[in-house]
């Protein structure tokens, strides 16, 4: 899927949101090692710390349906270029070291990063004491 496409996908998913307190809408489209697609949109709670980030769900619904690895993954927000919060930074990075990653406004004025870029000395399954292997 090319990256316009994706866009299309995030803003399509943005609309879907639950935003009753902040009124900011978050939406994201990723594309999974084998091609598959998967959104996602943010999902306020009352309490906040239930709240999930756009980014989140749509790794959440990759991850349930087997998928390990995310090639690449767009975020589209309510202000100019949204970037993913630290929670979800490390969450791709534990699903896609190697993804790129896409921050857009709207199909004509997007970025793109690789992981390392937002996120520099990642801490992953390698750094874990004992070896730990993360399963596939």
């Amino acid at each position: 899927m090319n990256d316009i496409e994706l866009i299309k996908l995030a803003l399509k998913a943005k609309e879907n949101a639950y935003v009753p307190y902040s009124k900011f809408r978050v939406g994201s489209a990723l594309v999974t090692a084998d091609g598959s697609v998967y959104t996602g949109c943010n999902i306020e709670n009352a309490s906040y710390s239930p709240t999930i980030c756009a980014e989140r769900t749509a790794i959440s619904k990759a991850v349930s349906d087997g998928h390990r690895e995310i090639k690449k993954i767009v975020i589209v927000g309510d202000s100019n270029f949204t970037y993913p919060c630290g929670v979800c930074r490390q969450v791709i990075r534990e699903f896609g070291k190697d993804a790129e990653i896409i921050i857009a406004n709207d199909v004509d004025n997007y970025r793109k990063y690789k992981l390392e870029d937002l996120l520099p000395h990642s801490f992953g399954p390698e750094d874990l004491s004992g070896g730990v292997e993360k399963s596939v």
